[in-house]
């Protein structure tokens, strides 16, 4: 019977060792290679924010690289499925969740299950996402503070107490090296929900002048940021703390983030309204000297 893929990125980790467990075909004709331990971070396949770590899989003087790392789950009836192909939610009764790494092309004869293997990530790109990955939350807190006051009726709470925007309108969010795209849906269900869109959009400009003096604030606070887990599997839920000076935020988070808002120069965000029902967040992290 398979066990979860036991994962180490919460701590930052971005080498490891493990033995290979499947080597399978994934999407579009590819290999995956599942390992007991790693230290790589996969895309979720249902909210699919964070990309998956890049990097390599090694043994003795051989070398594959890792082109992404992939959710993967295998049923009690060894049903295999990787990411998009996965029928059911993570956690799900029945399944064993895993981390895929997928190579192109053929798998080497040494890389076959039993084999004991080095796992390295792309280090360079893993601290751009956690850079992206911390923006992204710091931004959408900072978001819900600039639209408070637009409330008529309580939508629930976010992570530092304020009525909960990011909760109750973001439709999708994506996370780049260095920054992240999030969009929010401003329709009906908004407006009765309470929320004034018609006065949101005519002080747009102000909205987003005070996003960036509270990211700045923030900035120049230099708070700690770290990720805590209930445990060490990919299963296993993972929060983000962040000692802001408003409070502790807490979110839960699969990601990865970095150590402390020291590491940024500056976040910034624009916000665009051209579609009327669809506001566009786009946030910009520049990485301290």
């Amino acid at each position: 019977m398979s066990t979860p893929t036991i994962v180490s990125f919460a701590g930052g980790a971005t080498t490891g060792e493990g033995m290979v467990t499947r080597v399978e075909s994934g999407p579009d004709g590819t290999v995956v290679v599942v390992v007991d331990a790693t230290p790589f971070h996969p895309v979720d396949h249902t909210w699919p924010d964070q990309p998956g770590d890049a990097g390599a899989i090694a043994a003795g003087d051989e070398t594959v690289p890792v082109v992404e790392a992939l959710m993967a789950a295998v049923s009690d009836e060894s049903e295999f499925a990787v990411g998009s192909d996965i029928p059911v939610k993570r956690g799900t009764e029945g399944w064993t969740w895993l981390v895929a790494h997928r190579i192109d092309g053929a798998a080497p004869a040494w890389l076959a299950e039993g084999s004991r293997v080095r796992l390295s990530v792309d280090g360079s790109r893993r601290e751009g996402l956690s850079r992206g990955h911390t923006a992204c939350h710091l931004a959408s807190l900072a978001l819900d503070l600039a639209v408070a006051d637009l409330w008529r009726k309580d939508p629930g709470a976010d992570a530092l107490g304020i009525p909960d925007f990011e909760g109750r309108a973001n439709q999708s969010s994506r996370i780049h090296e260095d920054g992240a795209v999030d969009e929010y849906r401003l329709g009906k269900s908004l407006r009765r929900a309470g929320f004034d869109t018609e006065t949101f959009a005519a002080t747009l400009a102000d909205r987003e002048r005070r996003i960036n003096a509270q990211l700045t604030g923030w900035i120049a606070a230099g708070a700690t940021s770290r990720v805590e887990t209930e445990g060490p599997t990919i299963v296993d839920r993972r929060r983000w703390h962040c000692e802001l000076p408003e409070g502790e935020a807490v979110i839960l988070c699969g990601g990865t983030h970095v150590g402390s808002l020291s590491e940024f120069s500056s976040i910034s965000v624009s916000l665009d309204l051209t579609d009327p029902q669809l506001l566009v967040m786009t946030t910009t992290a520049t990485p301290a000297v």
